[in-house]
C-alpha cells in the first residue's frame, strides 16, 4: 500500500535536456513502439531457411534502428553532442 504523505518522486533533470510535454512523452513512446514492431518483423526476416544476403539484412537493421534513435532525438531536441 502507497503511503499518500510521501512525496511524489521527481526525477532530476537530464544534462543537455529540455522539460519533456506528457505530448512529447507519449509521441517519443509511439515512435519506440513502431520500432518493436518492426524489430519483430526483422526476427521474422531472420529466421533460418530464408536465403537472404546476411549483409543487407545488418545494414537494414542498424539504419532503422539510426532513423528511430534520430526520430526520438527529433522529439527531445537535446542541446548537447
Amino acid at each position: 500500500m502507497t503511503n499518500t504523505n510521501e512525496p511524489i518522486y521527481t526525477p532530476p533533470p537530464v544534462t543537455g535536456y529540455r522539460k519533456l510535454s506528457q505530448a512529447d512523452v507519449d509521441l517519443m513512446n509511439e515512435i519506440k513502439a513502431k520500432g518493436d514492431d518492426i524489430g519483430k518483423l526483422i526476427t521474422e526476416v531472420l529466421r533460418p531457411n530464408k536465403a537472404l544476403d546476411q549483409r543487407w539484412v545488418s545494414i537494414g537493421t542498424t539504419d532503422i534502428q539510426t532513423g528511430i534513435m534520430a526520430l526520438v532525438r527529433a522529439v527531445a531536441q537535446p542541446t548537447n553532442f
